[in-house]
């Protein structure tokens, strides 16, 4: 299929659930590679896999009492995080041990309840793997809304949050509320995982949580300049990945992890300075200088963050 023929699908009101589930699919992903930016600072990955397995309680709950999906994942997740961040203040368990306990009963809670739903198997299918052919028009608005509400609290806290993603003793000691912020930052996370999960999968919603800002991260040392890229490389893998999956008729959720997969490995070996091409080729050029390939000269101008009092200036880059 032409991009020709994938914009007329667009444009036909026979094909009404398209262009919806090209909405969701960008929208979401537009939400996750902001938020992922703060994932991958914090390296909290397991968190955005731990976060999915939350909701599921909320959205089996939902489809039971043929509720709102996004309205029961959220409150499933914020439920869970809220536990999260207060069982974390015990230092005696790391915070991915909470986790880990945590979340996954809540998954298993989750199979449970949807276990005694009509159509258990099928359902099951639906929320693991996603589904582009059942996004009512509610579930656009609240995507749209819900997505608009994060980015705001995000911008609104930019600053903050860098600051405990980098060291959260130091910005302790500075007087910064890292309770309150771990818990913010736990509820956006759920926020934009659950606004994900119908397009992409309960299994799958990891990677467009990640991979857009990890590969961003390949791409830039400006915490700037990646968080502009991460929503921009989500929203374009969205975008390809829903064409392709189309086209030739594979499941969307899959598609769109792989093509952002893709970009991924693409950045990993070609990245102007962090590629291993780049970084090969600039350690022969030391070769035939006679420099040392082992030092690599900083850039101040680039040089990443590297202690919370440096974040007031890298945040209103």
């Amino acid at each position: 299929m032409s991009p020709i023929e994938f914009l007329t699908d667009l444009l036909n009101p026979d094909l009404a659930f398209l262009p919806k589930a090209l909405a969701v699919a960008v929208m979401s992903s537009i939400v996750c590679g902001v938020i992922g930016c703060y994932v991958v600072l914090r390296g909290m990955a397991f968190i955005g896999d731990a976060v999915a397995h939350a909701v599921f309680p909320g959205l089996a709950i939902a489809f039971v009492v043929s509720g709102n999906l996004v309205l029961g994942g959220s409150l499933a997740g914020v439920c869970t995080a809220v536990l999260v961040a207060v069982f974390s203040q015990n230092r005696r368990l790391k915070e991915d041990s909470i986790i880990g306990v945590l979340f996954v009963a809540a998954f298993a809670l989750g199979v449970v309840i949807i276990s005694q739903a009509p159509g258990y198997a099928g359902s099951l299918q639906q929320f693991l793997f996603g589904s582009i052919t059942g996004i009512p028009d509610s579930d656009l608005y609240v995507v749209g809304i819900t997505g608009l509400v994060v980015l705001l609290v995000v911008f609104g806290l930019h600053k903050e949050f860098v600051t405990i993603s980098l060291d959260r003793e130091s910005a302790r000691a500075m007087g910064v509320p890292v309770f309150w912020l771990d818990l913010v930052l736990y509820v956006l996370v759920t926020l934009a995982v659950v606004i994900s999960v119908q397009t992409i999968g309960n299994i799958l919603v990891l990677a467009l949580l990640v991979t857009p800002a990890a590969t961003a991260r390949l791409l830039t040392d400006r915490l700037g300049v990646m968080m502009a890229l991460a929503p921009l490389i989500g929203g374009s893998a969205a975008l390809v990945g829903l064409y392709v999956s189309w086209s030739w008729d594979f499941p969307t959720g899959g598609t769109i992890v792989l093509v952002l997969t893709a970009v991924f490995l693409t950045a990993w070996f070609f990245a102007p300075r962090q590629g291993l091409v780049s970084k090969a080729v600039a350690r022969a050029r030391g070769h035939v200088r006679g420099a040392d390939p082992a030092v690599e000269a900083v850039d101040p101008a680039t040089e990443p963050i590297s202690s919370p009092e440096r974040v007031s200036q890298e945040a209103h880059v």
